[in-house]
């Protein structure tokens, strides 16, 4: 009897590896004429919509030779917006890190009221328009905003100045992190935590030993989606910045003022810096993307 069951099973588990080929073939079986249009489509729209571009910035960039493409990152204003970019991208993913950590953290391995709504605002910056965010700090912030006339009689500068922009950069950007983290550590669960505290383990134990070093490319990846973000953002600081030439100007603020100045080579070097930060981004993300994967398959 034991052996007609063993016998049923393995025949179960042969047709279902069958089958599962089986239809793995029938996946191959379109004509060949139909899978090179379905390539070539691919192909095109990637070509058109994203290497095209790229080649456009960068030939313009260099249109003129390496020397003014290396003077127009040298002018004081280029600096500038360089210096205020990556000032205010640390600010952000800073606060965003120790925010999508907090969130990811009371999200995954705890129960509690207010949770689904927790989540919800979360997700808000990216169903909001940056440009609305922005308006929203200058009714909260500006003259004559709702703190305005406290901030006023205390010298305390928020608009037209770094806060400012630092406050909408990281407005637009918190979900990141955080949405990098919850599905990760929800799909990791609560048992090595559970099992570090049984042993004596305090809080803070438990999460730089156990936690921290399981979701360490989790982090990775939503830092570099974060940054990524913030050093490009243009809606909200548009609205907050005030432009002020050399001092609030980010490089996607400068980018368009160079060019509706008619400065193509300098606009086109500023952004080729963005352009090479997105294919950084690409790659780094394929990187992080492989060591989840992997994290994943080890964990089942």
């Amino acid at each position: 009897m034991a052996m007609q069951i063993a016998d049923s099973v393995s025949l179960s588990v042969s047709d279902a590896k069958a089958r599962a080929a089986a239809a793995r073939d029938n996946l191959r079986t379109e004509p060949r004429a139909v899978r090179i249009v379905i390539i070539a489509l691919a192909v095109t729209f990637l070509t058109v919509f994203v290497v095209l571009p790229l080649v456009v910035v960068f030939a313009h960039a260099f249109s003129k030779g390496i020397l003014a493409y290396l003077a127009a990152l040298a002018e004081p204003e280029a600096l500038a917006a360089i210096r205020l970019t990556l000032l205010v991208a640390a600010i952000s993913v800073g606060l965003n890190l120790v925010f999508g950590l907090v969130a990811a953290w009371a999200i995954a391995k705890f129960d509690f009221p207010g949770k689904t709504f927790l989540i919800t605002l979360i997700d808000l910056p990216f169903s909001v328009s940056p440009v609305i965010s922005g308006l929203v700090f200058v009714l909260l912030f500006g003259a004559q905003g709702y703190f305005g006339g406290w901030l006023r009689d205390h010298d305390i500068q928020i608009l037209f100045a770094v806060p400012g922009i630092a406050l909408a950069t990281t407005f637009v950007t918190f979900p990141f992190v955080a949405r990098a983290l919850i599905p990760l550590m929800q799909e990791q669960g609560t048992q090595e935590e559970e099992a570090a505290i049984s042993l004596g383990a305090s809080g803070l134990q438990t999460f730089f030993r156990v936690t921290l070093p399981n979701i360490k490319w989790g982090v990775l990846y939503g830092v570099l989606l974060c940054n990524a973000r913030a050093m490009g953002e243009f809606g909200a600081v548009s609205v907050v910045s005030g432009h002020i030439r050399g001092e609030t100007n980010t490089m996607p603020l400068l980018v368009e003022i160079l060019y509706n100045e008619y400065h193509f080579v300098a606009a086109f070097a500023i952004a080729s810096l963005l352009a090479m930060l997105a294919l950084i981004t690409l790659i780094a993300k394929t990187v992080l993307e492989r060591h989840l994967d992997e994290g994943y398959a080890g964990d089942h």
